[in-house]
């Protein structure tokens, strides 16, 4: 009995299959040329703004160059950092208890959150602003004591809220409101079977919020947290309404005298870029510090491959 040749099966039928080996297919790449056009719209737009940077004299770098490092611009730019530091310090305590009631079975705590979090985010931060800086139109006199009763010790209003205490109230109180939000996002993005078994392990609530869901959620947390930072250090100029003095009222300042408006403002400009792009940095690294065991691709974070034994074919 003859043995079933290539082309056939053990019963004679055809297989289609030929003794000959396939050719080779021609792959001809796929052709973008609207990709080459966008390239060269932006190239010329590129040329054409070095350009008039090199040739506009209306730039007047030389100016920038003066008061780049000038004393006001530099006082200006250290109060513009304290001002970002102690207000999002404000924001991201605030936003933990508040996130923290916002997710209490209380329902007392949950509305009393819910409602700060409606009012502070539904007003505007100027508004907010110049109504911490004139609460002594509406309370002259701040005081501690037993309510509807005597009272123990008293403030003048305008004295104990002055511009910079106005700023961080303005600032972080407002910032609290969108940071717990962010929280509350981020210990919602962890299982809840987590915390069911440290309860069964005989964990409090406050321990399994420190130890088991707070470490886990940093990742969800960390990077709004680093836009709320950057964004936090651009929102400190709109303190310019109440007069507080930070960079941008430095700047102002000096060009209400000389009257170099757009050099001046490029100065506060080329500091805010600096200033952004180290912040950006630093989250970067926090986002690689917490996202460890992570694999964060095209498609978004997954987790990292199996490792596979010796001798197993990959899938």
């Amino acid at each position: 009995m003859a043995a079933p040749t290539d082309d056939t099966t053990a019963g004679g039928a055809p297989t289609g299959r030929t003794g000959s080996a396939p050719e080779p297919i021609k792959a001809v790449p796929v052709r973008h040329p609207g990709r080459w056009v966008a390239v060269g719209v932006l190239a010329v737009l590129a040329a054409m703004l070095v350009n008039t940077i090199l040739t506009n004299d209306g730039f007047r770098w030389d100016v920038v160059g003066r008061y780049l490092f000038s004393g006001p611009v530099l006082n200006g730019l250290q109060n513009t950092l304290i001002l970002t530091v102690l207000s999002m310090l404000i924001g991201i305590v605030g936003g933990i208890a508040l996130a923290i009631m916002r997710l209490s079975p209380n329902p007392l705590l949950s509305s009393v959150a819910g409602l700060y979090i409606w009012l502070f985010r539904g007003t505007p931060l100027i508004a907010q602003l110049l109504f911490w800086n004139f609460l002594a139109a509406l309370y002259p006199r701040l005081s501690l004591g037993i309510p509807f009763g005597p009272e123990f010790v008293s403030f003048d209003t305008n004295q104990l809220i002055n511009q910079f205490t106005a700023c961080l109230l303005g600032l972080g109180l407002n910032e609290a409101a969108y940071m717990a939000e962010i929280v509350r996002g981020g210990l919602q993005s962890v299982d809840h079977g987590q915390s069911e078994a440290a309860g069964a392990l005989g964990m409090s609530r406050a321990q399994t919020l420190r130890r088991i869901v707070l470490p886990q959620a940093m990742r969800v947390i960390i990077p709004p947290t680093g836009n709320e930072t950057i964004s936090m250090l651009k929102t400190t100029s709109l303190v310019v309404v109440i007069g507080y003095f930070e960079l941008m009222t430095s700047v102002q300042r000096i060009y209400s005298v000389n009257f170099q408006t757009i050099p001046l403002l490029i100065v506060a400009a080329i500091w805010y870029l600096a200033l952004t792009s180290l912040l950006s940095v630093g989250q970067g690294f926090l986002e690689r510090r917490y996202g460890r065991g992570m694999n964060r691709g095209a498609e978004g974070p997954r987790l990292l491959p199996r490792r596979r034994n010796k001798g197993e074919k990959a899938p």
